[in-house]
């Protein structure tokens, strides 16, 4: 355990020392020293994440007094060293991508600029988890919202970047006044702005209060979560920011808005209740329902990636909810299982979507478009890309043993839970909730089979693509790196969830390892407290295999119920992924090595229906194989045409149409667009009365003053208090 204080100071040592490297450096050397000291600085803060959430390595670090206000101080615990974890294994793959990547702007956009708000970045965003505070945590937040903004305008000279910029730096300060209004709430009572004080006070805050806390922190921290309905920035920054901007946003800043919402709700001010449960919960499926049919249908790489990303916090924001609930009813063990898997998914998605919005990076890098409609046969130019991007799709879509499999397979079955739950009424709440989640999961796998098939499979549709060549080893490595995280958290849960329970067991009071991870190993200290006859049935099908060669507790995920059922759900991805191996390793060998061992292939030319040549033109589009969800859910996406032209281009009748179709997003048609023209009505009005005769300004400075009189009367002859 090393010293907290000495970590911290090393991390902002390595940022600063980043941005002096970035200044003075010739333009040229800023990716590669970035590179350096963005990894060492990521590694310090997976250090300080990891001390914290593996070992308990917690500590309190004063800093300076603010006069009249408070003392300004840092600490962590085991819920902030999860996240801080997360975002340094996020920032360490991004920063050495950028060796390589950063290179595309040499020349156009000034890359000191670029290499200074990074370090800043990712110094800000550590340091919002480790704040213990309110003055500490509000600072490190607005650093992290403007540099993150100026970091996403970074290609400044294009219009979408500009005004994607503004709109998530508009937002995000919204969000922020929300913030800082519940926190006032909060130290009010409390007298103190040090968050051990607002836990403290928080004991005595009546019901009303907690309920205006609640909202006022969920919305204001929902906005940088990417919540319905305050996501509209997101999957308009994403693509607009360069790629290793976008995986930081996706994999960490996103992370921050779910801290937020738990820090304040769970941690100082215990609010788990079934009313803010039931909000949470329906929330997060309409999140994820929403990310999912807007990231089927999207062509651009980084655009899909985005609304992805949407749908992925909403399935956190489901657990969670799920997990309030549970609370809430007196459930713990429920909750326990089901924030286990909303920390699991959160972890997984920071992975898969990393590596994910790197590899979109590294296409864009070597062929220099992300359409989907223009990329194809990417998996013969470049092929370790492709596995690697395989599996990350393979993982974001919850195809077993991959560890979204794990995260999301848990939290359906959290939500099956709620059948030992007594009211009708939340049941019914579940049940919707958990048949949104199966739809979205779904239109997951759809999703991702169009993402890989078009973008790397089939023919080249584009010359761009045809001449593609594999992406250089600064970007290789942290994709394989994350990829192969993406294999061992998939086929190790049990290792995982007793890992995450570190932090479920004192947010929630029970334990997630005891509820999910049965100590079916006989090395395992409670071995002896499981039914003989349950551990008997289990061992039966192979339960007990590996035990004396693996450490641990079992490799079977099992939740069991009463006795009237006592076995409610169970899986082991790491014995489905060793059976995986030996069914495809017996495949190889019969058909590779026994049934045509003798035999010799000719490689001959495919008939194609008399085609002379199969044109990019006559091949399936990423559009094209989306069709059929945008036409099933058409009165979600309302398109409207706006260009529709035909052409003429041979005789007989033979014509080229040209359509153009745009689409209003559900959340701006239904809600965004109607406040903006409530607004633009209300500012035409006020215009009305600046139209410069001084007269009638006159006139109101006198019906001001006429009116401040009257009320003196008023308050003066019915005794109403004065203000």
């Amino acid at each position: 355990m090393a010293d907290g204080g000495l970590l911290i100071g090393t991390f902002i040592g390595l940022c600063g020392l980043g941005m002096i490297g970035c200044l003075f450096l010739p333009e040229r050397h800023v990716p590669f020293s970035l590179a350096w000291t963005g990894s060492l600085a990521s590694l310090v803060a997976i250090w300080i994440g990891g001390d914290a959430f593996f070992v308990g390595a917690t500590f309190h670090l004063p800093l300076w007094t603010l006069p009249d206000l408070t003392l300004l101080s840092l600490g962590i615990d085991r819920l902030s060293g999860l996240f801080v974890l997360i975002a340094g294994i996020v920032s360490l793959a991004a920063s050495v991508f950028s060796a390589a990547y950063l290179r595309r702007y040499l020349g156009r956009y000034s890359l000191r600029s670029f290499g200074i708000f990074y370090h800043i970045l990712i110094a800000s965003i550590v340091l919002v988890l480790l704040a213990d505070e309110v003055v500490t945590f509000l600072i490190a937040w607005e650093l992290m919202a403007i540099f993150s903004y100026l970091l996403v305008n970074f290609e400044h000279e294009h219009e979408e970047a500009t005004q994607a910029g503004f709109l998530m730096l508009g937002m995000s300060e919204a969000g922020l006044t929300m913030v800082l209004i519940a926190f006032l709430l909060m130290a009010a009572p409390a007298g103190s702005l040090s968050f051990a004080a607002l836990r403290t006070a928080s004991a005595h805050f009546g019901g009303l209060l907690r309920w205006a806390i609640f909202l006022l922190s969920f919305i204001g921290f929902g906005v940088k979560a990417g919540l319905v309905p305050l996501n509209s920035w997101l999957p308009r920054a994403h693509p607009a920011a360069p790629a290793d901007v976008s995986a930081l946003l996706s994999g960490s800043i996103l992370n921050l808005g779910l801290y937020g919402i738990l820090r304040v709700n769970v941690s100082l001010m215990f609010m788990p209740s079934v009313g803010s449960g039931i909000v949470i919960m329906v929330v997060g499926a309409a999140t994820a329902l929403v990310g999912i049919l807007y990231a089927s249908t999207a062509d651009d790489l980084k655009a899909v990636l985005a609304h992805s990303s949407i749908e992925n916090i909403g399935i956190i924001t489901t657990g969670f909810g799920a997990g309030f609930i549970f609370i809430g009813c007196h459930a713990h063990t429920a909750a326990a299982v089901a924030f286990a898997a909303a920390f699991y998914q959160m972890l997984n998605h920071s992975v898969y979507k990393t590596l994910l919005f790197l590899g979109a990076g590294g296409i864009d890098f070597q062929v220099g478009t992300r359409s989907l409609d223009r990329l194809g046969g990417l998996i013969r130019s470049m092929p370790w890309t492709a596995v690697t991007f395989l599996i990350g799709a393979l993982s974001i879509a919850a195809i077993p043993p991959f560890n979204g499999f794990v995260s999301e397979w848990l939290t359906l079955q959290s939500l099956l839970l709620s059948a030992a739950l007594p009211w009708t009424g939340i049941k019914i709440v579940f049940a919707v909730c958990g048949a949104i989640l199966a739809l979205t999961a779904a239109l997951a796998v759809t999703c991702f089979v169009k993402l890989f098939g078009m973008g790397f499979l089939g023919m080249s549709r584009s010359a761009e693509a045809a001449h593609a060549a594999e992406a250089p080893l600064p970007i290789i490595a942290p994709l394989s790196v994350l990829a192969l995280m993406c294999v061992v958290l998939g086929v190790t849960p049990t290792y995982v969830i007793p890992m995450l329970n570190r932090v479920v067991a004192p947010l929630v009071g029970a334990s997630a390892s005891n509820a999910l991870v049965p100590p079916f190993f006989n090395g395992s200290p409670e071995h002896s407290k499981l039914p003989a006859q349950f551990v008997l049935d289990f061992h039966d099908i192979g339960a007990q295999v590996g035990q004396g060669e693996l450490p641990g507790r079992g490799l079977v995920v099992l939740h069991r119920g009463g006795k009237a059922n006592p076995v409610v759900f169970a899986m082991s991805t790491s014995y489905m992924a060793a059976v995986l191996v030996l069914i495809l390793l017996a495949v190889y060998v019969f058909f590779r090595l026994i049934l045509v061992r003798k035999r010799s292939v000719e490689r001959r030319t495919v008939w194609d229906g008399g085609i002379q040549k199969l044109l990019p033109e006559m091949t399936y589009t990423a559009t094209g194989f989306s069709n059929p969800v945008r036409v099933v859910f058409e009165a979600t996406f309302k398109p409207t045409v706006a260009q529709y032209t035909k052409e003429t281009v041979g005789t007989h009748f033979r014509e080229a149409i040209h359509r153009t179709r745009q689409e209003d997003h559900v959340i701006d048609r239904f809600l965004l667009n109607r406040v903006t023209r409530r607004a633009r009505l209300l500012a035409d009005g006020l215009a009305r009365i600046h139209h410069g005769q001084l007269n009638v300004y006159a006139a109101y400075g006198l019906l001001a003053l006429l009116g401040v009189l009257i009320f003196a009367a008023l308050t003066t002859f019915i005794h109403l208090p004065h203000f």
